[in-house]
């Protein structure tokens, strides 16, 4: 009869393989210390044979005892040529990354262009602004356009960068004319035939 490995003892590092697993469960029960550590070596040779040296060598083979460690749940008493990764070390989590999820309504523009905007309401008046602000327009119309690709014109754009400049930014539709942007269908992945 079969032996399906689901019906097997689940393995604690699957990219070594169960054959692996049961080198460390036989060293686990050799009882001479020396001849365990030999055990444990030809073991980590093994291992290595199956996953090359890349970059460091050192670095590698630490990694490796590390790894057989791991296997005999830190249970295999040897003499190693290395220090071995704790137990307690492996528990350890990352801190968790707080993000500024500050509430602002127009998501699809983006914080970062939220606070371009910000920055260009509190230049003072000149080329270098208008220019800035023109920029930002036609930003905001492609971005719109990504969002809503049928109806997107100057005036929405305008009156956004003035709600987003808390009335800083005036740009008049009559006087100012952005790019006419046009959204252009995906290319299909479908192979062409041959004739």
């Amino acid at each position: 009869m079969l032996t399906y490995t689901t019906h097997l003892k689940k393995l604690i590092l699957p990219e070594y393989g169960r054959n692996i697993q049961r080198m460390v469960d036989h060293c686990l029960s050799i009882e001479d210390r020396g001849e365990r550590t030999r055990c444990a070596a030809t073991i980590v040779k093994t291992m290595e044979a199956l996953f090359p040296i890349q970059g460091n060598a050192d670095a590698y083979r630490r990694k490796l005892w590390d790894h057989l460690a791991i296997m005999s749940d830190f249970a295999l008493d040897v003499d190693v040529p290395f220090e071995l990764v704790n137990r307690n070390d492996l528990d350890d989590q990352p801190a968790p990354l707080s993000y500024d999820q500050g509430p602002f309504e127009y998501r699809h523009y983006g914080l970062l262009l939220q606070r371009t905007i910000a920055r260009a309401a509190e230049m003072e008046e000149g080329e270098e602004r208008e220019a800035l602000t023109i920029l930002l327009a036609n930003h905001m119309k492609k971005l719109l356009l990504t969002v809503n690709p049928d109806s997107v014109d100057d005036a929405k754009v305008f009156k956004d960068l003035r709600i987003l400049s808390n009335g800083a930014i005036n740009l008049d539709p009559a006087t100012v004319k952005l790019h006419d942007f046009k959204v252009t269908a995906a290319p299909t992945t479908k192979k062409k035939k041959k004739k």
